[in-house]
């Protein structure tokens, strides 16, 4: 299932992030262990301008997003320790939103 989330970023961290997600590209590796810990298939990150600044879309699927957030938030993986800290330095509050509209083939 898609998970969606959105937070403000800092703005004086806006280019420390970005530079965060391409090295998160280049430790594929590490990230595919993560996965299999989270049982996450997918993710996705956006830095979307909006007029205070930018906005961190963050999708995921996951089977059980409860149960990849658990794994994430006690996970001991360097890649992971490290993520959460980026994100705890980088973002500013999270912005909570509901989908406008949701459709499945599985009626969920």
């Amino acid at each position: 299932m898609l998970y969606a989330s959105f937070a403000r970023v800092r703005p004086d961290k806006v280019d420390k992030l970005q530079a965060w997600l391409a090295e998160l590209m280049r430790r594929r590796a590490e990230v595919l262990e993560s996965f299999r810990q989270e049982g996450t298939r997918e993710e996705q990150a956006y830095l979307l301008p909006d007029g205070q600044g930018f906005v961190l879309v963050h999708i995921t699927d996951a089977d059980d997003s409860d149960q990849a957030n658990a794994a994430y938030e006690t996970s001991s993986l360097p890649i992971d320790i490290e993520h959460h800290a980026m994100l705890s330095e980088c973002l500013a509050e999270r912005l909570q939103l509901r989908p406008s509209y949701r459709c499945t083939a599985a009626g969920d």
